[in-house]
């Protein structure tokens, strides 16, 4: 059955080369001034530029500006809690890339990808022993015999 299969398959993944624990200095994110007063005004962060804007001159009791030391540590940027960095896949061939760095990264098939070429691409990353981050998607039902 399906679930068989995944059993089999999850105890020979690779495991990553290093498990080092991600430092997060800032754990709450830097907010747009006025984001929560005006709705068209989004919270994703832009630097206040005008010539009197008192979060911009950082006067007391304002929201505080991002500073250099509130980014994350070189050694884990953009890595995933399990471990893995991610590697978009689109076809075997970006696949085959990844044949020696299989404890280092982490294929994610595309969102484009239609379904019986997905289904290619994790049966080749079985076979290279890379872990696929959203192997179970666009399964069909029907599959369990």
């Amino acid at each position: 059955g399906q679930h068989r299969t995944a059993l089999v398959t999850c105890a020979t993944m690779p495991k990553p080369l290093e498990k080092r624990k991600k430092i997060v200095k800032r754990p709450n994110k830097v907010k747009r001034h006025q984001s929560d007063i005006f709705k068209r005004v989004k919270e994703s962060w832009r630097k206040p530029r005008g010539i009197d804007s008192r979060v911009r001159r950082e006067f007391k009791g304002n929201i505080a500006l991002p500073t250099i030391g509130s980014g994350t540590d070189k050694k884990t940027r953009h890595r995933m809690p399990n471990g893995f960095y991610r590697f978009v896949v689109s076809n075997m061939q970006d696949l085959e890339l990844l044949m020696m760095q299989n404890r280092k990264f982490a294929a994610e098939i595309a969102h484009n990808v239609s379904a019986r070429k997905r289904k290619d691409i994790v049966q080749r990353a079985a076979e290279l022993n890379i872990k696929v981050t959203n192997a179970e998607a666009r399964l069909r039902a029907e599959e369990n015999e």
